[in-house]
């Protein structure tokens, strides 16, 4: 019977797993790997022969061309030449994929200068508000409320209201009120 204490569980198991990653141990199934091939015995005297024919350049007779049936000449001349519908094909393809090209340049420039154009006109309109601030705020720091009233009352003849020309209304103390339209006359 088999020891089987923890050491030779725990390594039986390390073994299991290796074979389980696709390990073999060679000569159990798969035949062995013979790494180095056997060389064949040859005398002393051979090999030096071999080595000087090796080294030798070797003397070959001049290849002559083989001869072709007129049968295989024609398909490799038409193999190499292009029929007159395929060159047409081919041009028309061309002439397309240049328009394409010609026509997305053109539009790409387009889109750059309409760029360019909507940058410059927001610049000018920010510099167009910034000067309408800066006159408004001049307008208002001028005008004097003393001198209007005076003018109101003295030149052009207004009046304060009367307490029959004022209507009052309740309102909630944290809102506030937008007038959208004139308020209507009341009729007494």
């Amino acid at each position: 019977m088999e020891r089987t204490n923890r050491a030779v569980t725990s390594r039986k198991n390390r073994t299991n797993a290796r074979n389980a990653r696709g390990m073999y141990v060679d000569g159990n199934v798969v035949r062995r790997l013979q790494e180095v091939p056997a060389r064949p015995y040859q005398a002393p005297g051979a090999q030096t022969a071999r080595r000087v024919r090796e080294n030798m350049p070797e003397r070959r007779p001049a290849a002559q061309p083989r001869q072709l049936s007129r049968e295989a000449q024609r398909n490799r001349e038409k193999a190499k030449s292009m029929g007159r519908g395929f060159v047409v094909f081919l041009a028309v393809v061309s002439v397309a994929v240049l328009f394409c090209c010609v026509n997305y340049l053109q539009l790409k420039s387009e889109l750059t200068g309409r760029i360019k154009t909507v940058a410059s006109l927001e610049t000018e309109l920010s510099q167009i508000k910034e000067d309408n601030n800066a006159y408004e705020s001049q307008v208002t720091s001028d005008v004097d409320l003393n001198t209007i009233k005076k003018l109101a009352i003295g030149r052009l003849g207004m009046n304060y209201p009367k307490d029959d020309q004022k209507k009052t209304y309740t309102m909630p103390s944290n809102s506030y009120v937008r007038q959208y339209q004139e308020v209507p006359e009341s009729k007494r």
